[in-house]
């Protein structure tokens, strides 16, 4: 089983009425009905929760930690957002989603501001794939069609991906890098653009399709306890 965590700051579906008609127990419970199956099992937390629910102990058992978050990333703490990136130093996997560009741990992990363009205006968007061979687009034809999605728009301030995986085209003419792969340190990164919180993009069946191939291409294949730099001594030298 690969382990799951969600994050969700559970902020817009009980502010925004729209948000709270598509996810009425939050884009958490969402994302947990969606994902859970045979091979992944998914607990949710919150920025409710105590330390945001991402204690060591969790972070130690989670496999892959999926983040969603909008317009609280101030109200996660630095000693948090630390934490994870610690553990994808370590080899845990991370799935950043739509607004989590802007989250603590995304910004010290890529190192840049995570800035874009953006305009809300319920446009369609073409998901194109642009790396066929990739695992996160398995079983995913030419192009997804999202019926109504939050226009987001380059220049994107990001590293180079390692991977571009995704390319998005929206109604009005934007381009997009939409998903994207990193390596830092033993973990993987992966953002994925879309995720609107007022449409029901995580109910339709390829985003499905695509975060799953996602959890298993982040999943560790190899992990550490503890970041250490060992001094070698003379009889642990290869001879």
């Amino acid at each position: 089983m690969i382990r799951v965590t969600v994050f969700n700051e559970f902020v817009s579906e009980r502010e925004n009425a729209e948000a709270t008609k598509v996810h009425p127990q939050g884009i958490h419970a969402t994302l947990k009905e969606v994902l859970e199956d045979s091979e992944v099992t998914v607990q949710t937390v919150t920025l409710d929760d105590e330390q945001c629910g991402l204690t060591d102990e969790v972070l130690k058992n989670t496999d892959v930690l999926m983040w969603w978050g909008h317009i609280a990333h101030h109200k996660v703490p630095d000693e948090v957002a630390s934490r994870v990136h610690q553990e994808v130093l370590k080899g845990m996997g991370v799935i950043f989603l739509h607004s989590a560009h802007h989250s603590k741990p995304f910004r010290m992990l890529m190192g840049t501001s995570g800035n874009l363009s953006w305009r809300e205006d319920a446009d369609w968007e073409n998901l194109w794939v642009c790396n066929p061979s990739h695992p996160i687009a398995k079983g995913v034809s030419r192009f997804v069609k999202i019926p109504h999605e939050e226009v987001y728009c380059e220049a994107f301030d990001i590293p180079e991906p390692d991977e571009l995986v995704f390319i998005g085209n929206y109604e009005g003419g934007e381009a997009f890098r939409s998903g994207c792969c990193w390596k830092r340190g033993n973990g993987k990164v992966f953002y994925f653009q879309p995720g609107h919180e007022t449409f029901p993009v995580y109910r339709q069946y390829e985003i499905i399709n695509i975060l799953k191939n996602a959890i298993r291409w982040a999943a560790p294949a190899f992990r550490v306890d503890a970041l250490v730099c060992p001094h070698i001594e003379d009889n642990e030298r290869a001879k």
